[in-house]
C-alpha cells in the first residue's frame, strides 16, 4: 500500500495532513493571499476616499438651493426621480459608476497579464475575485440610498418591490459575490472541472442583457444614460462570449486561446474606463 504524502505535515507542521493543492498554484496560495487581501483593502480604502472627494465636490458644484429639484418638478418628475436628478443624486450614481469603473480597470489589467502569459506578478490572477466580492458587496449595500439596508425601505420592498432599478442592482451584487467567490476557489485550484470556468462569463453576458433593460427612472439625461448603457452592455455581451469561447475548447490551441482572452481583457478595461469617466 502506497503511503500518503508527508509534505503537508512538514511543511506547517499540522497532525492531519490535508489534501495538497496542485504543484502548479502552490505557489499562489498561501504565501500571497495575505497580501492580497491587504493590496485589495488598501486599494478600496484610497478609492473610497478619492472618489468621496469627488462626490463632494460635485456637489459642490451643484446648486445646493434645489434648483435641480425645481426643474424636476417643473419637468413633471416624481419624488424619487426628484433624488436622482438633484445634486446630491447625481453625485451618489457618479460615485458608484467610477467606483465601479476602478474595480473592472483592476479586473481588466490582471486579465490582460494573464492573457499575454506575462510571469511576473501572478498573484494578480486574484485580484478579479477580490474586485468582484468587494464590489458586490459595495453594490448591496450602497448602490441606493433608499433601499435596504442604509435606506428606508425594507429587505423585502427591495427585493421584491416594484422597483426593477433597485432590484437590478442588488442583483448584480449578489451575482458579482458569487462568481467572485467561485473564481477565487476555482484559481485555488479547488474547482478544477471545466464547468467552473462557465459562471463568470456568463455573468458578463447576463449583466450586459439586463443593462439594455436598466434605466434610471425619469431622468434629466435619460437618453444619455441609455446610450452609455447600451454600448456598455454591447461590450460586456461581447467580451462575455470571447471568454466562452476561449474555454470552449480545452485543447485548442494556445494561440487561439490567447487571442479570445485578450480580446476579453481589452474589452473589461474599456469598460473600465467608459465607467470611470461616466457623468450625468
Amino acid at each position: 500500500m502506497r503511503e500518503p504524502s508527508l509534505w503537508p505535515i512538514w511543511h506547517s507542521g499540522w497532525a492531519v495532513p490535508f489534501p495538497p493543492f496542485p504543484p502548479s498554484r502552490v505557489f499562489f496560495c498561501p504565501r500571497f493571499l495575505g497580501p492580497w487581501l491587504r493590496l485589495v483593502g488598501l486599494l478600496c480604502l484610497v478609492v473610497f476616499m478619492w472618489e468621496a472627494s469627488y462626490a463632494m465636490a460635485q456637489y459642490a458644484e451643484h446648486d445646493p438651493s434645489g434648483a435641480a429639484d425645481e426643474r424636476a418638478h417643473h419637468h413633471g418628475i416624481g419624488t424619487k426621480t426628484s433624488w436622482e436628478g438633484s445634486a446630491q443624486g447625481i453625485a451618489y450614481s457618479e460615485f458608484n459608476h467610477h467606483l465601479a469603473g476602478v474595480f473592472l480597470l483592476l479586473i481588466g489589467l490582471s486579465e490582460v497579464r494573464q492573457a499575454l502569459g506575462w510571469p511576473a506578478l501572478v498573484w494578480t490572477r486574484f485580484l478579479l475575485p477580490g474586485a468582484l466580492t468587494v464590489g458586490g458587496i459595495f453594490l448591496l449595500i450602497w448602490s441606493d440610498h433608499d433601499s435596504w439596508p442604509i435606506g428606508s425601505l425594507t429587505f423585502v420592498q427591495t427585493f421584491f418591490g416594484n422597483d426593477t432599478e433597485i432590484f437590478q442592482h442588488k442583483a448584480y451584487g449578489i451575482l458579482a459575490c458569487a462568481v467572485g467567490a467561485i473564481e477565487f476557489l476555482r484559481r485555488l485550484g479547488w474547482f478544477a472541472h471545466a464547468a467552473w470556468t462557465v459562471p463568470l462569463p456568463l455573468f458578463a453576458i447576463v449583466g450586459g442583457l439586463m443593462l439594455f433593460s436598466h434605466s434610471h427612472g425619469d431622468h434629466l439625461a435619460a437618453y444619455k444614460i441609455a446610450l452609455h448603457h447600451a454600448i456598455m452592455g454591447t461590450m460586456a455581451i461581447t467580451a462575455g462570449s470571447s471568454k466562452l469561447v476561449s474555454g470552449w475548447r480545452p485543447r485548442q490551441l494556445i494561440r487561439e486561446r490567447s487571442y479570445w482572452e485578450l480580446i476579453w481583457a481589452s474589452l473589461v478595461l474599456v469598460i473600465g474606463l467608459q465607467l470611470l469617466i461616466y457623468s450625468e
